[in-house]
């Protein structure tokens, strides 16, 4: 792939296939354009609002509610003999 550099943290792409692939690895459609240095730069998201929104906090409240199911489980295990 080929940056050419990176905004808000998001890299900005050559071409509109490598954005859209980075696009679908992080749950995001279709793309936008920046202008770099004089060049026609693509990110993912359809926005850059959207594509700086992070799917990170979604991924941590799944974790939390796996360990909260683990955690119910196993009380729910250990009462079980009652």
């Amino acid at each position: 792939m080929s940056i050419l550099t990176t905004i808000d943290g998001i890299p900005l792409f050559s071409s509109v296939p490598e954005a859209m692939s980075w696009a679908a690895l992080n749950g995001k459609q279709g793309y936008h354009t920046h202008v770099y240095q004089g060049q026609i730069g693509f990110m993912g998201g359809e926005t850059h609002s959207a594509a700086t929104i992070s799917s990170q906090g979604l991924n941590g409240s799944n974790q939390n509610i796996e360990s909260n199911n683990n955690n119910n489980n196993n009380n729910n295990n250990f009462n079980s003999g009652y």
